[in-house]
C-alpha cells in the first residue's frame, strides 16, 4: 500500500487547510485511514481516523474545528481543517491499516505551518 499526502502549507492563525491522501496498491475493502501529526521534539500523535463505514474518532484537540471525510472509490482521505492555530504546526502523517490487523502503512509527511 502506498500513500501520497498533500494539501500542506502556510496559513495564518484563523485560516482553513484541507489535506488530502490518496491510497493505491492492495487496498482491502474494510479499513481504517486517518491523519497523524508530529511537531518538533514531539511525539506522533492522533489527529483523526475514519472507517470505511465512515465512523469517526478524533483527538480532543480536532474536536469542533477539524472534520476527516473519505471518498471510499477513489480510496482518499481528507482532512478539513478549520480555525488552525499555531500549536497545530506540525508534520501531517496519513495512516492506513486493514481493520483488525496491527500492520500500519504511512504516507510522507505534509507540512502545516500556522504562522502570522
Amino acid at each position: 500500500v502506498q500513500l501520497q499526502a498533500s494539501g500542506g502549507g502556510l496559513v495564518q492563525p484563523g485560516g482553513s487547510l484541507r489535506l488530502s491522501c490518496a491510497a493505491s496498491g492492495s487496498i482491502f475493502v474494510m479499513n481504517v485511514m486517518g491523519w497523524y501529526r508530529q511537531a518538533p521534539g514531539k511525539q506522533r500523535e492522533l489527529v483523526a481516523t475514519i472507517r470505511s463505514g465512515r465512523s469517526t474518532n478524533y483527538a480532543d484537540s480536532a474536536k469542533g474545528r477539524f472534520a476527516i471525510s473519505r471518498d471510499n472509490a477513489k480510496n482518499t482521505v481528507y482532512l478539513q481543517m478549520n480555525s488552525l492555530k499555531p500549536e497545530d504546526t506540525a508534520v501531517y502523517y496519513c495512516n492506513y491499516r486493514v481493520s483488525g490487523d496491527t500492520k500500519e502503512y504511512w504516507g510522507q509527511g505534509t507540512q502545516v505551518t500556522v504562522s502570522s
